[in-house]
């Protein structure tokens, strides 16, 4: 006895947009049917290697189109995995929630072709009543023990399961199409489908009464780069990856040594979130001699380069070992050796002759590469070649240079690289610590990006070169580049020695243990102050790691360098001589050291500095609580004068 279900409202309405909207497309209702099959007799072939009972275990696998042009049906068939009851209700009478609706949506607002959306959704198999009267979903699981069962729809509000006859494992979807459809049931047209959308399938498709497979069998990972179309690689992209767009890269490797293997790779468009919000699972799928063993192994390329998605197919791999046993096995170990460097290689050549679109990917997936440099010494020079940055040589955010381009334009007597830590390239490019740089015209690399300071700790040197943060005390710009005749004169005069000496005492005072030392500066030109590291170089990126791990961490304790020939320290000197009490004092050194972290990227609260902003403010436009206290004793002396003014005007 049949039992009747209601389909949820949301599939009510992706049916109704299915049957209704999308003529055009409704061939790749078929592409999905094969898909499904396909996944079917992969999953049939995986049970094979630990069930030694399951049903038909010596069955051929084998896709089958029937067509039957007097009852006005077309049978999909295979002798795969085989679904049980439950099976059923939960891949044919129910779908995630909100994988319909985020369906509905995107038709709904036009978001690309139904061709490209179907598959995104988990909506694959409902494809079918684009051209479907009816569909009767006939399945025998490949358990011993289960039997047969029918599920049934019109496609409207309901469907119905039962019990069924079926002799052989497997599934056939029996489809009563509707009479616009009846071009699905001529061999050709289902010949045409077949070989444009399914040709790369690894099982035999056979069309009819036709003997032979329509398709080619041959995954197309196996074949030839060379008989591949641009087109074919970018379907099977889609199918993969279940992404609108076309990826970014590919590389297409067949290897005979040292070991045999065929891998198809992709960087994908993007990598945030698909549309149902769900972020992508990183790895690769992973066959043995065509089999599917794992559907994402993380296991074949290191971690800073699970952004890249595709196919792996191993002849050296044995059927028979369990996935965690494979796992641990050498060959996965020479495996992920290799992929890794053949990606690597990849990038490198697209980073020298394709340099525009490789600087696409990497502003996409640049942090990656970074992470993988703090930890992959073996692959260091590799990554190298495939860093760009930001740079004072344009102060534009989309100009981008690599290690190689900066090296091989140094300043007269310059023989390090020097680079600025910030926030992003429109704060780092006020920074301070440029000052000199930019006064003798030596270039500094802008590393903006958060990962930034994790790579470093891997990034000491690049060939000859060492790499060093402009904000370290010990740079000796002497020398280096052009300095410009007029550039002493043009700081003005420094503050007296006194003077700066009764300073420096004060700022010692107001900042304490939060500063290692506050000496003169011989760097600074246009700032009047600057934080700078010391020989524990490494604290700061540690900090900075810390923190965007989000964990608790202390502010680096740092030296603060002055400019005595400022106008703002000339200013502070000349008040602590004649009002040594002003508060305006203190407030402006926890001002010019706060800021200074500001600059650097370092401050933890810098809301915390907007009352001290407010006192500082009042003091620049004539209102300070000592001018406040000043105007209250000359009070009786200004409304005398202010009697006598008016006086004045009377007597007028």
């Amino acid at each position: 006895m049949a039992e009747t279900r209601a389909f949820q409202a949301e599939i009510r309405q992706l049916l109704d947009i299915l049957v209704h909207s999308l003529y055009t497309e409704r061939e790749i209702f078929l592409r999905e049917l094969l898909s499904n099959a396909s996944d079917a007799l992969n999953r049939a072939q995986f049970e094979q290697l630990t069930q030694h009972d399951m049903l038909d275990a010596d069955a051929e696998p084998e896709i089958r189109l029937a067509m039957d042009e007097g009852a006005g049906t077309l049978t999909v068939s295979d002798n795969g995995i085989g679904m049980a009851r439950a099976d059923m209700e939960q891949n044919l009478g129910v779908i995630a929630h909100s994988g319909a609706k985020a369906f509905v949506a995107a038709m709904q607002e036009g978001k690309g072709a139904a061709q490209d959306v179907i598959g995104q959704f988990g909506v694959g198999f409902y494809s079918v009543f684009m051209v479907a009267q009816r569909v009767r979903v006939v399945s025998r699981s490949h358990l011993q023990d289960e039997r047969a069962w029918a599920w049934e729809s019109g496609g409207d509000e309901t469907w119905t399961i039962e019990e069924a006859e079926r002799e052989r494992r497997g599934t056939d979807v029996i489809i009563t199409l509707r009479d616009d459809a009846k071009e699905f049931l001529k061999p050709f047209r289902l010949k045409d489908v077949v070989r444009r959308h399914s040709d790369y399938i690894a099982f035999p498709i056979v069309v009819g009464d036709d003997g032979e497979a329509t398709n080619r069998q041959t995954a197309l990972w196996r074949q030839g780069a060379r008989d591949i179309s641009a087109e074919q690689y970018g379907e099977f992209y889609r199918t993969l990856t279940l992404d609108f767009g076309e990826p970014r890269a590919h590389l297409h490797v067949r290897a005979d040594v040292p070991l045999q293997f065929y891998a198809l790779l992709y960087v994908p468009q993007g990598d945030g979130p698909n549309l149902l919000g769900m972020q992508r699972e990183p790895g690769l799928k992973l066959y043995a001699r065509k089999v599917l063993i794992e559907e994402a192994t993380t296991d074949l390329l290191p971690e800073w380069l699970q952004f890249v998605v595709g196919v792996v197919d191993s002849e050296d791999l044995p059927l028979s070992v369990s996935r965690e046993s494979v796992q641990a096995t050498r060959v996965m170990a020479r495996l992920k050796q290799t992929l890794t460097r053949r990606l690597l290689g990849e990038l490198k050549r697209m980073a020298e002759k394709e340099r525009e679109r490789y600087l696409e990917l990497w502003q996409v997936f640049g942090r990656y590469l970074r992470q993988g440099l703090a930890v992959s010494e073996e692959e260091r020079e590799s990554l190298e070649a495939l860093l760009f940055f930001n740079s004072t040589r344009d102060d534009d955010a989309a100009s981008w240079h690599s290690l190689q381009d900066y090296a091989g334009r140094l300043a007269q007597g310059q023989t390090d690289i020097y680079y600025i830590l910030g926030e992003d390239i429109h704060s780092a490019r006020r920074s301070p610590h440029l000052d000199a740089f930019r006064r003798r015209g030596i270039e500094v690399l802008y590393f903006t990006d958060p990962v930034d300071p994790f790579m470093l700790m891997g990034l000491e040197t690049y060939g000859e070169h060492r790499l060093r943060n402009v904000d370290e005390a010990d740079i000796d710009l002497e020398g280096i580049g052009d300095a410009g005749d007029e550039a002493e004169d043009e700081q003005g005069e420094a503050l007296g020695e006194s003077d700066f000496d009764a300073l420096q005492a004060r700022f010692r005072a107001v900042l304490g243990e939060r500063v290692q030392e506050v000496r003169a500066s011989h760097s600074l030109v246009d700032s009047p102050a600057r934080l700078v590291s010391g020989e524990g170089a490494q604290e700061r990126y540690l900090y900075r790691v810390n923190r965007l791990l989000e964990r608790e961490v202390e502010l680096p304790v740092r030296t603060l360098e002055l400019n005595p020939r400022h106008a703002l320290l000339h200013n502070l000197g000349g008040m602590l001589a004649s009002r040594p009490q002003d508060p305006l004092i203190d407030a402006t050194i926890e001002q010019l050291y706060e800021t200074a972290l500001l600059q650097d990227g370092l401050h933890p609260d810098p809301a915390a500095m907007a009352d001290r902003l407010l006192l500082l403010m009042e003091a620049a436009t004539g209102r300070t609580p000592a001018a406040d206290e000043e105007s209250a004793a000359d009070a009786p002396a200004v409304e005398a004068n202010g009697e006598a003014f008016d006086e004045s005007a009377d007597s007028g």
